[in-house]
């Protein structure tokens, strides 16, 4: 899959598009993806995505922005992975919020995507306060010689999968209703970086894992599957969340520890795919409470790994 940065001047070629943020690229993105990609070889287009960086809501409100369940990077992967030709990640910033919507439909759906077949969800609003609806680009479609299609809502057990339902379901640490509606258990990749090294003067060592973004859609402990380390899944407990007992981080830390036995992995890039949730994070008297502790947590976490063999072949 081709990425580029902004929205061309001109199109090289025809486009079958959909825009939004596809964020955590679910099960309900998944399908509309899939039309995309019929819908562009049937009409030997391109399959593009344009997407926002940051997302609009971090751009107009960021203190109540929504948690990322994914970073820009696991985004991209996600829709390469669902058959994406082309990722065009365009800056949200005050002039792209202002272009009025005749003007977006005008300058980037023709002029700069050469768009044949347009593919929204059915909630999608755009252009200068949000003035642009589902009708406006079915008028423009008619005039300009390019489809107009919504991919409805879908639903899994009574309940409409979005990225917002999969949020409410990691912060109750409920991750089977996540990974129902991810298609896959919810996971976060990243960058070992060093840290302090306290995990292994307790006595377990930990990857400390790199977070693009400061606020994670989850917290606490949990029993995870490593990913990166060779051809296999490790099985591992991992936390996250900001430390209190320790130093009370400024932005929350991932930090996962191997059952199997330590491994260097500095500088690798690991994927932590989160099974099940143990406990919440909570702050200890002292350190030796939390060494106790994460004893606890680890013998726990062989216990449930006992009851739930992991499939160890990496991407399943």
């Amino acid at each position: 899959m081709q990425v580029f940065r902004g929205i061309p001047e001109h199109a090289s070629q025809a486009s079958v598009l959909t825009i939004g943020n596809f964020d955590g690229v679910h099960l309900g993105h998944q399908a509309l993806l899939r039309m995309l990609v019929g819908r562009a070889r049937a009409l030997g287009a391109r399959a593009c995505v344009l997407t926002f960086e940051p997302h609009p809501r971090e751009y107009f409100s960021p203190a109540n922005a929504p948690a990322r369940l994914a970073s820009l990077r696991e985004k991209l992967l996600l829709l390469a992975a669902n058959g994406v030709d082309a990722t065009y990640v365009c800056r949200f910033d005050h002039r792209i919020a202002s272009v009025p919507a005749e003007r977006f439909i005008s300058d980037i759906l023709v002029r700069g995507f050469d768009v044949r077949h347009l593919i929204i969800g059915d909630d999608f609003r755009f252009g200068a306060r949000r003035q642009g609806d589902f009708a406006l680009l079915q008028e423009a479609g008619r005039h300009r010689g390019f489809g107009v299609e919504a991919m409805h809502t879908l639903e899994l057990e009574q309940e409409r999968i979005s990225s917002s339902a999969i949020r409410d379901a990691l912060a109750m640490g409920d991750l089977n209703r996540a990974a129902r509606h991810l298609g896959r258990p919810y996971s976060i990749a990243g960058k070992v970086i060093a840290g302090k090294r306290l995990g292994r003067t307790l006595g377990f060592p930990t990857a400390n894992i790199q977070m693009k973004h400061r606020k994670p859609a989850l917290s606490g402990v949990f029993a995870v599957a490593v990913e990166g380390l060779g051809e296999n899944l490790r099985p591992g407990v991992a936390n996250i969340g900001i430390r209190p007992t320790v130093d009370d981080a400024a932005r929350p830390v991932l930090e996962v520890h191997l059952l199997d036995g330590a491994h260097d992995c500095y500088d690798a890039h690991l994927r932590i795919h989160f099974l099940h949730k143990q406990r919440d994070e909570i702050r200890f008297e002292s350190l030796d409470a939390l060494t106790a502790q994460i004893a606890r947590d680890a013998d726990d976490a062989r216990d449930w790994f006992a009851h739930n063999p992991l499939n160890t072949e990496a991407g399943n």
